[in-house]
């Protein structure tokens, strides 16, 4: 099911990702330590929803299936559990 953008970006920063603009919004993710990683997604200036096929990219870019990245999104998944799966992952340092 199709996401309203404004939603989509503002669970994203309240989830650790910091935004960037120029063509397009890039929403880099930043460890509880504060360091950036190379966990990024990007969104489009001018949309109003995100759709199925769109989301399910961001899920790939941000290294989720589509059901953890709609629970990060719709707030089942904390912050805390998003990074526990990225250090399994070793995108981010554990003592980071």
């Amino acid at each position: 099911m199709p996401r309203k953008q404004a939603d989509v970006e503002r669970a994203l920063t309240r989830k650790g990702f910091e935004q960037s603009e120029s063509h397009h919004r890039f929403f880099i993710y930043h460890s509880k330590a504060g360091r950036k990683t190379l966990v990024k997604t990007k969104t489009s200036h001018g949309q109003r929803e995100i759709s199925d096929g769109l989301l399910s990219k961001m899920a790939q870019q941000v290294k989720l299936g589509r059901g953890e990245f709609l629970d990060l999104v719709d707030c089942p998944l904390s912050r805390d559990e998003y990074e526990e799966k990225l250090v399994a992952l070793n995108l981010v340092d554990a003592a980071a």
